[in-house]
């Protein structure tokens, strides 16, 4: 599972360089690498939120307190991801102009579709065959607890 607050510490690693790139007067052509960790950590701080509303079906069953502490950060993490991002878009706007902004959302935009297929859906496999082993394994568990239960009936009446 995605930890939103690791998320939000790379995020914020990769953003503290690039302002640091602006302020040196660097391009974002040579920035390309840390605004690649930033978007990537962005995509991981939209993906942890988008699991927090809808937690899988065993942390929703065993893990309640957990639940309501990820949502919160999964939350805190949103914002402040949204926080750089504007600071972001003020930057690049400012110093490259309103279309260096929107060349930026394009990339960001085939970055997280290329994650989204390559990661995410991998993750989101791994967490439902987790799921369905576990249901099959339950109800492999309650199906032999009534077979015995009736084996030991039916001895107990002679039948068997």
């Amino acid at each position: 599972m995605i930890d939103p607050i690791s998320a939000v510490a790379t995020a914020s690693a990769a953003f503290s360089v690039i302002k640091k790139g602006f302020q040196m007067g660097r391009d974002i052509e040579s920035m390309s690498g840390d605004l690649g960790r930033w978007m990537g950590a962005c995509s991981d701080i939209k993906k942890a939120d988008e699991y927090a509303k809808t937690p899988p079906l065993f942390k929703k069953l065993f893990a309640s307190g957990s639940v309501e502490e990820e949502a919160m950060n999964s939350f805190l993490a949103k914002k402040k991801a949204e926080d750089m991002r504007e600071e972001l878009r003020n930057i690049i706007s400012f110093t490259r102009g309103p279309s260096a902004w929107q060349e930026l959302i394009q990339t960001e935009a085939n970055i997280r579709k290329k994650r989204q297929e390559a990661i995410y859906a991998q993750e989101e496999y791994r967490q439902k065959v987790i799921e369905m082993v576990a249901i099959s394994a339950l109800v492999l568990t309650v199906l032999g607890m009534i077979g015995f239960f009736g084996y030991l009936a039916l001895s107990h009446r002679g039948i068997i």
